[in-house]
């Protein structure tokens, strides 16, 4: 470890090409250059920003690219080798590439013979006279270069003398960089790490890197398992997007190379910025962060049983291979039937209110009760904080309802209308309200907003963002569970309701969504928007 720590891995994000490639991927040439700014502030090495020329998209890109002013990131730009037949001066991708005007240049070649035979139809000769000149010209230009032996591991098992030859074909042109390719993602880590330790045998420490796939759930593990055998430096994607099942995930390298095998990579508070990085890059390219992910998803520091977070509570470390905050992430007490008092406790103390031992325990009680007609208080976090507040002695309710009353009427010219009716107490004062809707739950929203408004304004904010329905027993009586998010422009939160009648399981969830935001005691702890 100590003798690690003086050594640094560079990271080479790869999101913007070969992330591109992945299935509904794409982004439009200013998106691209938010993610640039993204890994930038995370602190990146090199970002690959794409093939320049290949479409009028990456001419865009690269035209906005040139005028951007980056503190830890060089850009790179994506090519081939010369074609075959052709001088590497005459080469058109070649002078896209070199025109592109990025410091760095990545060259991907043939290494395989099953390649050279069936897809290129060139010579071994003629495969490394391509590498070689391509490699020189760009160098000559003034540019690093990295190059990225296509189907090494392919092309190392079928010949291993003449793949280690590509190589120091490259390496002799001015490479500063082979970063050997898994193409296929077929490799296991045994493998990789075999064939690194032996290129590095070669070619000496330093010069080596990897890009590895992950067919078979081995990316990451083979990244790591390169580094260690000796390659320096590691390309990947954000979030392991790509083709197939996607590349290695560099959101899980990076804290892996830094925390335990104990790697410089970025600084520490670079490593603080992960999980908003990866979750911001997901929200630029239209996805939902994964909430299993490790590291930064919502549920990698997620304790659920009463034993666990109860050990959580004293030590950390006991269910925790990591403190949370070094990537940027939180620890969470997920509150369900499994939960001891002790987990209550903090969770409510981390949401701004006291609970005291017998408080607690009705609590659970209640819990467990809910959990067993349905209820799922980890999707529904604001319904759980109202259940437990509800147990504090100076809880304050939005409203007392007197009742409620829908009414759907279908015409004979195919028009539907419904309509909502509140009884209900606000303030000592008796509210009584109609209002239409396009269906129950929002004549129900209506109504009630506007019962409420004249005492609390300021839940007009509010906004509805989803409403889900899960049947949990077949048939037309079957229970219903509703989940509703919510969000005030800042925070979101969920609330559920659980009945054998839609509509009622509806009012519970959005009674609780207007409820949550009106207690002035409870902590908002939501995700930001």
């Amino acid at each position: 470890m100590t003798e690690n720590r003086r050594q640094q891995v560079a990271l080479y994000d790869t999101t913007l090409r070969d992330g591109m490639q992945g299935q509904g991927m794409s982004l439009s040439a200013a998106e691209k250059v938010r993610v640039v700014r993204a890994l930038d502030r995370l602190g990146v090495p090199f970002i690959e920003a794409g093939f320049p020329g290949s479409n009028p998209k990456e001419v865009e890109l690269f035209e906005m690219l040139a005028d951007l002013s980056l503190e830890s990131s060089l850009l790179c730009a994506f090519g081939m080798t010369r074609r075959k037949g052709i001088e590497a001066a005459e080469d058109e991708n070649l002078a896209a590439v070199l025109a592109a005007g990025t410091p760095v240049i990545t060259l991907v070649g043939k290494t395989w013979g099953l390649h050279l035979d069936k897809v290129t139809r060139v010579s071994r000769d003629e495969n490394l006279a391509m590498i070689a000149e391509s490699v020189a010209l760009c160098r000559h230009a003034d540019r690093r270069v990295i190059y990225d032996p296509e189907h090494f591991f392919d092309g190392y098992a079928d010949d291993p003398g003449y793949a280690l030859e590509c190589l120091r074909t490259a390496v002799g042109a001015g490479a500063e960089n082979v970063s050997l390719c898994d193409t296929n993602g077929r490799a296991l880590p045994s493998e990789i790490g075999r064939v690194v330790a032996a290129v590095v045998a070669a070619l000496g420490g330093g010069v080596v890197g990897i890009h590895t796939h992950n067919d078979a759930e081995c990316g990451v593990a083979n990244a790591l398992a390169a580094v260690e055998a000796g390659a320096r430096l590691v390309q990947g994607t954000c979030n392991g997007y790509g083709e197939r099942c996607g590349n290695a995930n560099l959101v899980s390298i990076l804290p892996a190379l830094q925390l335990k095998l104990g790697f410089d990579c970025v600084s520490d508070r670079q490593l603080g910025l992960l999980s908003e990085t990866a979750h911001l890059i997901d929200e630029i390219c239209n996805l939902t962060p994964d909430p299993d992910q490790p590291y930064v998803g919502r549920n990698a520091f997620a304790h659920k049983g009463g034993l666990h977070a109860a050990a959580v509570n004293v030590d950390p470390s006991t269910f925790e291979h990591l403190d949370p905050e070094l990537v940027g992430n939180g620890r969470e007490v997920l509150i369900s039937e499994l939960a001891g008092r002790g987990s209550v406790q903090s969770w409510a103390a981390r949401h701004g209110f006291e609970l005291d031992d017998e408080e607690a325990r009705r609590a659970i009680q209640q819990i467990k009760q809910h959990e067993h007609r349905g209820y799922h208080y980890e999707a529904a976090d604001a319904s759980l904080a109202l259940l437990l507040r509800r147990e504090g002695d100076d809880y304050e309710p939005l409203f007392e309802l007197e009742g409620f009353r829908v009414v759907t009427e279908k015409f004979r010219d195919g028009a539907v209308s419904t309509e909502a009716t509140l009884r209900l107490w606000v303030n000592g004062e008796r509210q009584f309200c109609a209002a239409e809707g396009n269906g129950p739950v929002n004549a129900l929203d209506r109504a009630l907003r506007e019962a409420i408004s004249t005492h609390h304004p300021e839940l007009a904010e509010i906004e509805l963002t989803n409403y889900k329905v899960r049947i949990l027993d077949h048939g037309t009586d079957a229970i219903t569970r509703v989940l509703l998010d919510s969000t005030d422009g800042q925070t979101e939160w969920g609330t559920i309701g659980v009945s054998a009648n839609i509509i009622e399981a509806s009012w519970q969830a959005l009674v609780d969504s207007l409820e949550y935001a009106f207690q002035p005691t409870i902590t908002r702890s939501g995700p930001k928007r």
